[in-house]
C-alpha cells in the first residue's frame, strides 16, 4: 500500500504528465473511450488502470513514462482527505447529496424496491450545458447498478459449514 506522501508524489507527476499533454479530462476521455471523471481517477491514483486502457492513456497522455503507468496497474488505496470537505465545490456536492438524499433513497425505493445504487459498478461524469436562461450549467450523472437488499435466510448463507451428525 502507498503511504499519504508517496501518493501525493505520484498524483502530482500524473497531473503533470496530463498538463503536459496541454488536455482536459474530457479530451483524454475522448481519446480513450473513458469516462472524464474516471480518468480523474485514474490521475489521482482513486482507480485501477487496467491492462487493456494502458495503451491508449499512454497515447492521450505521452509524458506518462512506464514506472507512472506501473503504478497506475497497482490496485490504489481510495481514501480521501477529510479536509477536502471544506472546499466549496466539494462542500456544496455534499450539501447537494443531503439535501436531495432522502428523497433520490425514496424513488429507488419506489422505482426499484429496497435497495441502494452501487458506488462500485458506477459510472460518473461532469458535463457543462447552456441553461434555458444561456448560463452555463454544470449537469453530474451518477450511473450506478442497482443493488437490492436481501432477506438474510440462513439456508442461503453459502459460508456456513453444514452441521455432521455425531
Amino acid at each position: 500500500m502507498e503511504d499519504g506522501g508517496a501518493r501525493a508524489a505520484a498524483v502530482q507527476k500524473l497531473m503533470a504528465a496530463k498538463a503536459k499533454s496541454g488536455k482536459s479530462f474530457s479530451d483524454i476521455g475522448a481519446e480513450t473511450g473513458l469516462t472524464n471523471v474516471y480518468v480523474a481517477q485514474l490521475l489521482r491514483r482513486q482507480a485501477q488502470l487496467k491492462p487493456d486502457t494502458a495503451a491508449a492513456l499512454r497515447a492521450a497522455i505521452p509524458a506518462l513514462t512506464e514506472e507512472l503507468v506501473e503504478l497506475m496497474m497497482q490496485p490504489p488505496f481510495r481514501s480521501y482527505n477529510p479536509e477536502m470537505v471544506h472546499e466549496p465545490a466539494i462542500y456544496r456536492l455534499n450539501e447537494a447529496i443531503m439535501h436531495f438524499g432522502e428523497s433520490i433513497k425514496a424513488i429507488i425505493n419506489e422505482d426499484f424496491g429496497d435497495g441502494i445504487m452501487s458506488a462500485i459498478d458506477f459510472y460518473c461524469t461532469v458535463d457543462k450545458v447552456k441553461g434555458a436562461d444561456g448560463k452555463d450549467r454544470v449537469v453530474l450523472t451518477f450511473d450506478g447498478k442497482y443493488l437490492p437488499h436481501t432477506e438474510q435466510k440462513a439456508a442461503n448463507m453459502m459460508s456456513k459449514l453444514p452441521c455432521k451428525a455425531p
